[in-house]
């Protein structure tokens, strides 16, 4: 699935070796935390992700620029490609790593 300039398929790999090789933390909290703390280098949020928690993390990171990037799967697919056996709505990028994963971010959507 193609959407804009990069593949779906694209940012699955970058989001895979950032876990692999950097520093990612998973959960809608820690994510509001590090946004709130200008922490983060990039937040990425499932595209099903609840409302209430989205309009949440999108304030801050605005507040705080940091770049966001909404992931065209569902939380199932998400955590998939980490190999976790639960759903992952929201994940931070605090390091990424070998991963190329903040070129995407200029984007917002995928």
């Amino acid at each position: 699935m193609s959407t804009g300039r990069f593949s779906k398929g694209d940012v699955d790999r970058a989001l895979s070796i950032a876990v692999k090789s950097g520093k990612v933390l998973f959960g809608s909290n820690t994510a509001i935390k590090s946004a709130m703390m200008g922490r983060a280098k990039m937040i990425v949020i499932a595209s099903n992700c609840p409302t209430d928690i989205r309009e949440k993390i999108e304030h801050c990171c605005k507040l705080s620029n940091v770049p966001l990037l909404i992931y065209p799967g569902s939380s199932i697919d998400l955590g998939s490609i980490f190999g976790k056996p639960f759903v992952v709505a929201t994940l931070t990028i605090r390091d990424p790593g070998d991963s190329d994963i903040l070129k995407f971010a200029g984007g917002g959507n995928v």
